[in-house]
């Protein structure tokens, strides 16, 4: 992750992949007790390594676009940032992409060797799962009179995270955190944020890492993931999504080289005061702060839908 100060040589590497609590990954420029990137010495220091200038005038009057808490002197600059960017998110996309397709022990069997299904109520299940196909573990609670709990219960154990509710959910400050395509896409479903620091993310079956880790690198909250009962979860996603997110816009391109291009003229354009860039899956979200009082006090969400903008670029596949 980069701080400000530092050339993107000498950023600090997070071995997890994960931003570390409590630091802003956006590091912004207005904050107290933090170097001013666009002002050292009377000199404005460009992030670029390859920049031949590697500063410019003292009068230049150019403070704006800051990308991930990096200044750029010229487009030509802001580019190179954005294409490192892009580099290092399609690197977390192939470490973290493969983790919810790991071999995991069947729910059936889970259930069985905790004893809270009999082995005549899982073949009774399996059968009808061959039938007519759907979820053993909604079958197993709708035709085989199995308690929601249980199942619930062997899912956490399933995918090694804990059983979350929506308590203390509010579906108007939590439709803020991602575009709303990347919520029905991977199926997380933002309850909320705990203690200031920590954002739970809830999923219906099965946790995404990509998705988590996106989110954990963009607001700068640690995330906690969790399974919520199916009923619950379908209530609550449906709360969330009649409420308006951030404005986003949607495009796609077929390579890396014109999508930094666009993100490079979307940000000379929009002039903000931060922005950050990651992917999930086969989309890259860049999110975009056009006033420093958008920022709320929660990490890095954001305080409203006002001087906010999102972009979602999708990768053909």
């Amino acid at each position: 992750m980069l701080f400000l100060g530092k050339r993107a040589g000498q950023a600090e590497v997070n071995l997890s992949g994960f931003a570390t609590p409590g630091v802003d990954p956006l590091a912004w420029a207005e904050e107290k007790n933090r170097p001013d990137p666009i002002a050292i010495s009377g000199r404005r220091m460009c992030a670029n390594p390859e920049c031949v200038a590697t500063w410019t005038a003292p009068w230049r009057s150019r403070k704006r676009p800051l990308f991930e808490g990096q200044w750029g002197c010229s487009g030509r600059c802001v580019l190179a940032l954005v294409l490192a960017a892009i580099r290092r998110e399609s690197v977390n996309a192939s470490v973290y992409g493969v983790v919810r397709h790991q071999h995991r022990m069947p729910l059936g069997l889970l259930l069985l060797e905790q004893r809270w299904i009999t082995q005549s109520q899982l073949q009774q299940a399996l059968t009808i799962q061959r039938e007519r196909g759907g979820r053993i573990g909604e079958i197993l609670i709708s035709d085989c009179g199995v308690d929601p709990g249980y199942v619930m219960r062997g899912l956490g154990l399933q995918w090694n995270c804990p059983v979350l509710g929506s308590n203390g959910f509010s579906p108007v400050s939590m439709a803020l955190v991602a575009p709303r395509i990347l919520i029905e896409e991977t199926g997380m479903l933002p309850l909320r944020v705990a203690a200031s620091r920590i954002l739970y993310l809830g999923f219906e079956e099965g946790r995404d890492a990509s998705a988590a880790l996106a989110i954990e690198q963009m607001t700068g909250l640690k995330v906690e993931c969790g399974l919520m009962q199916a009923e619950e979860y379908r209530t609550t996603r449906d709360s969330l999504l009649e409420c308006e997110g951030v404005e986003s816009r949607e495009e796609s391109f077929g390579e890396t080289d014109a999508m930094a291009a666009r993100i490079t003229a979307i940000l000379e354009q929009k002039q903000p005061v931060a922005s950050r860039l990651v992917r999930i899956h086969h989309h890259y979200w860049l999110r975009l702060w056009l006033e420093a009082s958008a920022r709320g006090s929660q990490g890095n969400l954001p305080r409203s839908r006002d001087d906010m903008a999102d972009y979602v670029f999708a990768m053909s596949r």
